[in-house]
C-alpha cells in the first residue's frame, strides 16, 4: 500500500532495511512510550510524502530486541536513516514533522 509505515522485525531487517535500494527510516519503538506515540502519524506522513523516495519502517524493541541491541539502542524513540545498508543520521526522541523534513532532505 501507498504511504504505508513497514514494520519489521528481527527476521526482516536485513533484507528490508539494510538491502533496501531506498534510504530507509526506522523508528525504534516501543508500546509502552508515549514519545513514541507522538511520532506515529509524523512516520505515516513522511511515508506518504515521500513515497517511492523513502522506505518508513517501524521495530518494536520490546519483540526485537537483537536489531535493538546491535545498534545500540538506549533511549524511546530512536530514529535511524539508513543508505546503503548504513546508518548516515540518528534522531533521539519525540521531534516535529519540520525538523524530520529538514533532517532527511539531503539523503532524498
Amino acid at each position: 500500500m501507498a504511504g504505508e509505515v513497514i514494520e519489521v522485525g528481527d527476521a526482516e531487517f536485513q533484507r528490508e532495511v539494510l538491502e533496501s535500494q531506498q534510504p530507509v527510516l526506522m523508528d525504534f519503538t516501543a508500546a509502552w512510550c508515549p514519545p513514541c506515540r507522538f511520532l506515529t502519524p509524523i512516520m505515516e506522513a513522511l511515508a506518504t510524502e515521500h513515497h517511492g523516495r523513502l522506505k518508513v519502517t517501524t521495530l518494536d524493541v520490546d519483540a526485537h530486541q537483537e536489531t535493538a541491541r546491535m545498534y545500540g539502542i538506549r533511549s524511546l524513540p530512536t530514529l535511524l536513516l539508513f543508505k546503503e545498508g548504513k546508518v548516515v543520521k540518528q534522531i533521539t526522541g519525540a521531534v516535529q514533522k519540520a525538523k524530520l523534513d529538514e533532517a532527511l532532505r539531503p539523503w532524498l
